[in-house]
């Protein structure tokens, strides 16, 4: 191991940062439908806060840690502020009161996620590692950071409390505090520049590339798939055995998945963990093109076996479900990051990670949320898996027909 006291350094930062919004993300909506009794679009419209916060606090904190305030110490303020207010929002039990303040959670949660990869490549970079080989054996335990969580709230019955969201504060307030030590970043202290340099705002200028933009426009699209299982899997699964819902069966009723849901979808964190480790040799063997639509494809797979499978003898399914997710999410979400990180000026690397987090959680989650939410409501399920997979399917053709390989671009140019 090359560097080992900066790997582990990163490891920990990797693992809180996941852990942090591991602790609330997949079991926050059966807590708001389930004890709270909220409708679907209202638990839809919380997952759509991710998309509200990532439209403009990403890009605007990475614009603060290129230009003003280090990205390790942007990184600490913004976890202690989102742990403020998500306890604020953990004593509160009406839409009203607690929809503004886990607004405020993730306005400061959202643009750590890129902060985080910034501090990364910025660490690993300055110490003459090479971020494609070394980074994603890092980011995997922030994968795992994120499966403790989940059973963690799980085991302890904090999934259907609002105890998941005073663990997920105690840990951004201990990353808050750790990040101050995290190696240092550079702010750029260029002088003069027009208007858009000044204001930080050069990172936009990629829109003006057609390959990036081509791949930002594809980012949101396949962005809005990002969180409809992290939405309605968790409190779909319990359905099942809910006396009170739809999909009830007594058949069901008492079963593992139904039991210990979070558990059952924290597979996918799992797959996760051995697909980031596989992205170094899929983006130099096959390219960021192929590589993005493996993930569409896997897309289309998560969201058709959900529709399919039941707790009982079509658990299988789910369990397959849970095990594509890993391509679905590393193939797409990790290597966009490091596409992204190798297509842009150093000078503007933390502003590029925040536009590409717009993109993504930002416009694709927005939509996605409310689309999916709607969706849920006219079709009901297990319709409602289909059409999320068929839209995936389209998403994944249109790629493949209008997006050039950059790789295999630069190879055929020597």
């Amino acid at each position: 191991m090359k560097n080992p006291s900066l790997t582990i350094r990163l490891i920990v930062m990797n693992f809180l940062q996941y852990a942090a919004w591991g602790s609330w993300l997949i079991s926050l909506g059966a807590y708001l439908s389930v004890v709270l009794g909220f409708s679907p679009l209202q638990v839809g419209s919380f997952y759509a806060l991710q998309g509200i916060a990532s439209l403009f606090m990403p890009a605007l904190l990475g614009i603060v840690a290129d230009k003003f305030l280090p990205a390790q110490k942007t990184l600490g303020l913004s976890h202690i502020l989102c742990a403020c207010f998500l306890v604020a929002a953990s004593f509160q039990t009406e839409y009203s009161a607690i929809y503004p303040l886990m607004l405020g959670a993730v306005c400061f949660y959202m643009p750590t996620i890129s902060l985080s990869n910034t501090v990364a490549f910025n660490a690993l970079t300055k110490a003459g590692m090479d971020t494609v080989k070394d980074f994603p054996p890092i980011r995997v335990f922030g994968t795992v950071g994120f499966i403790a969580a989940m059973w963690a709230v799980d085991l302890t019955g904090f999934n259907i409390t609002n105890k998941q969201l005073w663990l997920s504060a105690g840990i951004s307030i201990a990353l808050g505090i750790y990040s101050f030590t995290l190696p240092a970043c550079s702010i750029s202290k260029e002088k003069g520049g027009d208007f858009i340099e000044k204001l930080g705002l050069k990172a936009f200028s990629l829109f003006k590339e057609r390959k990036m933009a081509i791949f930002f426009i594809f980012s949101a699209l396949l962005g809005m798939a990002l969180q409809i299982t992290n939405t309605f899997a968790d409190g779909y699964i319990k359905g099942f055995g809910d006396e009170t819902s739809p999909l009830y069966n007594p058949v069901y009723k008492g079963t593992f998945g139904v039991e210990h849901s979070t558990i059952l979808i924290s597979l996918s964190q799992i797959s996760e963990t051995l697909c980031i480790l596989l992205i170094p040799f899929f983006l130099k063997k096959f390219g960021i093109k192929k590589v993005m639509l493996i993930s569409m494809l896997a897309w289309v797979l998560r969201f058709g076996l959900l529709g399919t499978g039941n707790p009982g003898a079509g658990v299988w399914m789910f369990i397959l479900s849970m095990i594509v997710y890993g391509l679905a999410f590393d193939f797409f979400n990790i290597s966009g990051s490091l596409f992204v990180q190798q297509e842009t000026d150093p000078s503007i690397s933390a502003s590029a990670q925040g536009v590409f987090m717009l993109m993504t959680n930002g416009v694709g989650a927005f939509v996605g949320s409310y689309l999916a939410a709607w969706v849920v409501e006219k079709v009901n399920w297990p319709n409602s898996w289909f059409i999320f997979a068929a839209y995936a399917l389209v998403v994944g053709i249109a790629f493949m027909i209008l997006f050039k390989d950059p790789t295999k671009e630069k190879a055929l140019a020597k």
